[in-house]
């Protein structure tokens, strides 16, 4: 058979990197539609929620790393099988019970993929640059595209409880398609015992000891950017609607599509930056916008809850990718799916459990209230992560020669796309 090539694969990868990501947001605006149809609880609809992310994690720690041994596309393949049944529950649902199986399965198939998909993208990349843009980009679009056209469909599609479900579901067909078509892009090594086969599907998170350094100082940057995205998908709709008093489901959507907008339109323009650059942008427009969308919500005014939104997405993807980058610039080829499990397990527990928190106590201290507590944590994530860079660039200047006159010399990493060519990434 013949396969693409590296150029229009990558774009492929890149494509379902998207729809992944915007099946995962897409039931987010029609959590209002079941819960009017089948009269379940505030606690439901968190529950509903929770499932998702706690069959995700499972996934991501279990087969996170399988397709650094087993190869990238038998792992793709599985996930978007598992994706496109589980849109076929979402058209059956018909209570509360099949929709949460549809999120379980959502959220498994999710996290089969997500590292996957990460590591694909940075292997078939035809430049650092385009592959760094992609990894900050494609979630975000990703989401944001989601939460938006749900909307839209929700306020004027016909039957828009199966429609936007029928389209991504088509959508994941072609792509499955597209991806038997897509070369492989890690050595498949295969397992050398049950033994072997047994360790790495128990639950871990494992980063290997090379990593870890860049690992652990970016794991800041991880959770603070995550935990804001999970505000806004969490708490965003009932901001809107209760503060603001926009009852229109596409208007609604539009409103929670700036941030993520925001962060999309800033990884594209951002990604020639090295990784402290980003960061040193990154966690002031994180704080900043934060705090201006809080100013929003506690003086009831749309327009500067817009700029707040529209100053933290770009901060978001600043920061996530600041801190992507360090981790990328020190990971193994072979390594990558292992690595970028991890770096996603850190991101959506962040991205979790702050919003299942905040769905459980709003009804308990109120909504103005819930939304202060959780700006707080996210500016005191987004100091320690700032401290922490601020750290490690001391450190890397007191370290550095102070004759070094002449360029620090180039590690060169495989490029897995082609078996004669390789990226330099310097260090």
């Amino acid at each position: 058979m013949t396969r693409l090539h590296p150029h229009r694969a990558f774009w492929v990868v890149t494509a379902t990197f998207v729809m992944v990501l915007f099946s995962s947001a897409a039931p987010s605006p029609l959590y209002p539609v079941y819960q009017q149809l089948w009269g379940f609880s505030a606690f439901t609809l968190t529950a509903v929620f929770a499932i998702y992310v706690a069959f995700m994690l499972v996934s991501l720690l279990t087969v996170g790393s399988l397709s650094d041994h087993i190869g990238r596309r038998p792992v793709l393949a599985v996930a978007l099988v598992l994706l496109i049944v589980s849109m076929v529950l979402f058209v059956e649902a018909d209570s509360v019970g099949v929709l949460m199986a549809a999120r379980a399965l959502q959220g498994l198939a999710t996290g089969a993929a997500m590292g996957t998909l990460t590591a694909t993208v940075v292997d078939l990349q035809p430049t650092p640059r385009i592959g760094s843009a992609i990894t900050g980009a494609a979630p975000t679009i990703g989401l944001a595209g989601g939460v938006a056209v749900a909307g839209l469909f929700v306020e004027y599609a016909p039957a828009p409880r199966f429609l936007v479900y029928e389209v991504i579901l088509a959508l994941f067909a072609a792509l499955l398609i597209a991806l038997l078509l897509v070369p492989e892009t890690s050595e498949k090594i295969g397992f050398t015992s049950r033994r072997h086969l047994f360790t790495t599907l128990v639950p871990q998170a494992r980063v290997p000891a090379e990593v870890r350094g860049a690992f652990l100082a970016a794991v800041p940057a991880l959770v603070a950017t995550w935990s804001l995205g999970g505000l806004y998908l969490s708490l965003g709709s009932s901001v809107v609607a209760r503060v603001f008093g926009v009852s229109n489901h596409a208007e609604a959507g539009l409103l929670l599509f700036v941030f993520f907008a925001s962060a999309a339109v800033t990884s594209l323009f951002i990604t020639g930056r090295d990784a402290g650059t980003k960061l040193a942008f990154g966690y002031p427009a994180l704080a900043g916008g934060a705090v201006i969308s809080l100013s929003g919500v506690l003086m009831e005014a749309l327009p500067l809850y817009i700029v707040g939104s529209i100053v933290a997405g770009a901060g978001f993807a600043a920061t996530f990718l600041g801190a992507l980058d360090s981790i990328i610039a020190e990971t193994p080829a072979q390594q990558r799916g292992q690595v970028f499990s991890s770096v996603f397990v850190a991101s959506y527990l962040a991205f979790s459990l702050p919003a299942v928190v905040a769905g459980l106590v709003v009804s308990h201290i109120g909504l103005q209230e819930t939304v202060v507590g959780y700006v707080a944590y996210v500016l005191l994530l987004a100091v320690v992560g700032a401290l922490v860079t601020a750290g490690i660039r001391r450190r890397s200047a007191r370290s550095r020669p102070a004759t070094s006159g002449a360029a620090e010399p180039e590690r060169t990493i495989p490029d897995r796309t082609t078996p004669d060519h390789s990226i330099s990434v310097r260090r």
